[in-house]
């Protein structure tokens, strides 16, 4: 059975395959501590028919330990250390990026783990080999409030544990969003 679309059709949904073509970024992962740990991530945005801009991320990693690992968007485009790409992508006015870290006040200031805009899926690592594709509309390459590309820019991490997703009333528990940190990656358009 063949489904003809009415060519009214077709002018909407143009513009929203037309958006996605030039929406792309990369970010080479290496390991934060260990030389052996390196990976690539590939973003790709693409528009929903109904204007919602969406990201795809592509990411692979070898070298990881097998298990889980967080993997987060973080708020500045700098891994060197590890440590300089800030907390988790968060923007807004009531974004609070520190979700665990050693400096964070008890009670954590920000109970908003898992919901920064920077927070994605575990990446599952087996016989040192580790793949995740996860499409979120938390964030956008394209300008925005939302948008990767801001004035300091943003980096992918991949954590030593797994995110468990945690979400307190009033304080997370210590590691629950992944722990240290194994990998970064600087996240850079490609034209």
């Amino acid at each position: 059975m063949r489904v003809l679309i009415p060519a009214v059709a077709l002018v909407f949904l143009a513009p929203a395959l037309v958006a996605a073509d030039g929406l792309r970024a990369v970010a080479d992962m290496k390991g934060c501590t260990n030389p052996a740990i390196t990976g690539t991530a590939t973003l790709a945005e693409q528009v929903t028919a109904e204007g919602v801009k969406e990201v795809t991320v592509e990411l692979r990693m070898t070298g990881l330990a097998d298990g889980k690992h967080a993997v987060h968007i973080h708020e500045v485009g700098s891994c060197e250390p590890c440590a300089a790409a800030g907390g988790h992508h968060d923007p807004g006015p009531a974004g609070q990026p520190r979700p665990d870290t050693a400096s964070d006040d008890v009670p954590a200031a920000d109970i908003n783990h898992p919901f920064h805009m920077g927070d994605l899926i575990n990446l599952e690592v087996k016989d040192g080999v580790g793949t995740l594709k996860h499409t979120t509309n938390r964030v956008t390459l394209a300008p925005g409030r939302l948008s990767l590309f801001d004035a300091d820019g943003s980096s992918i991490v991949v954590h030593t544990q797994q995110d468990t997703y945690c979400d307190e009333e009033s304080d997370l528990k210590k590691g629950c969003a992944g722990g240290a940190r194994d990998a970064c990656g600087i996240i850079r358009r490609v034209e």
